[in-house]
């Protein structure tokens, strides 16, 4: 049976009806949980998602999720009518900038502003080896490998002319090495998705022979994502993938001159570099 999750995540909406078991009483002002918040108005908050923080809740185990850290954190909002729209989800492991809207009207200008690609997105990622271009645009269509050829992880992505248009900028930032337990040439590349299919960047690197560091689908073998389910991070997996999640960074996502927003590589990247 292939491993992950089924069907499309439902759209992010919040109103007073879902706030019953919300505690109301708090007289505080806003407190960082566990991100970062980067800008903030009547109409929309955005955050820095730290990495292996779920954005919104996969199954009810009670994992921490940015929902439920948005639900608490934004409960008066909810309250007096407020609508909650989680504008672009990032994966688990991914870090990085979420932009939500407060109201109806502005999670339906996002939604149209995203439909339009008037919203641009800049990602950071340190991959494996040393790309022989500066400057790289992928154009290849992506699909779930489960649709075309067998697949043990349901949510695996690949690049099939039956899949959905997907387009992708590169560019290389930095050349480094590093003495690892797997390889000592390193890049960090920047992208530019101007489409927003799933695990898109981390699709099109790897088919570019230049997996993103700590991938566990699409980096040295599938199966390490299958091993990882089973027994979570171990020495084993740590000498093979390097880094404990993916090394992929939002790095910034803008809309027009005034909203336009950024966040700097986090530490867990930034020191792996060193």
């Amino acid at each position: 049976m292939p491993v992950g999750l089924t069907g499309r995540t439902p759209v992010l909406l919040f109103d007073a009806k879902m706030t019953s078991e919300v505690a109301l009483t708090a007289t505080h002002p806003r407190e960082r949980r566990d991100f970062k918040i980067i800008d903030e108005t009547d109409e929309y908050i955005v955050v820095d998602k730290p990495p292996l923080l779920l954005v919104h809740p996969s199954k009810p185990d009670g994992a921490a999720t940015l929902w439920a850290e948005l639900r608490h954190l934004l409960a008066f909002e909810i309250v007096a009518g407020g609508q909650i729209s989680i504008v672009n989800r990032l994966d688990r492991e991914t870090s990085g900038v979420v932009l939500v809207g407060k109201t109806t009207a502005t999670a339906r200008e996002f939604g149209l502003c995203m439909q339009a690609r008037r919203v641009s997105k800049e990602y950071h990622a340190i991959v494996w080896g040393w790309p022989d271009w500066e400057r790289k645009t992928v154009d290849a269509p992506i699909v779930r490998q489960g649709e075309v050829e067998s697949s043990k992880i349901y949510l695996k992505q690949t690049i099939h002319p039956r899949g959905a248009e997907a387009v992708t900028e590169f560019e290389v930032r930095r050349r480094f090495r590093k003495q690892t337990t797997n390889g000592d040439c390193f890049s960090l590349v920047k992208a530019h998705p101007s489409t927003g299919r799933t695990h898109q960047i981390r699709v099109h690197l790897a088919s570019l022979g230049h997996p993103i560091v700590g991938d566990k689908i699409y980096g040295p073998d599938e199966n390490l994502y299958l091993r990882f389910i089973e027994t979570g991070w171990v020495d084993e997996l740590a000498s093979t993938l390097l880094i404990q999640r993916h090394a992929l960074h939002a790095s910034r996502l803008r809309i027009d001159e005034h909203r336009d927003w950024s966040s700097p590589l986090p530490r867990d990247l930034s020191d792996w570099m060193l």
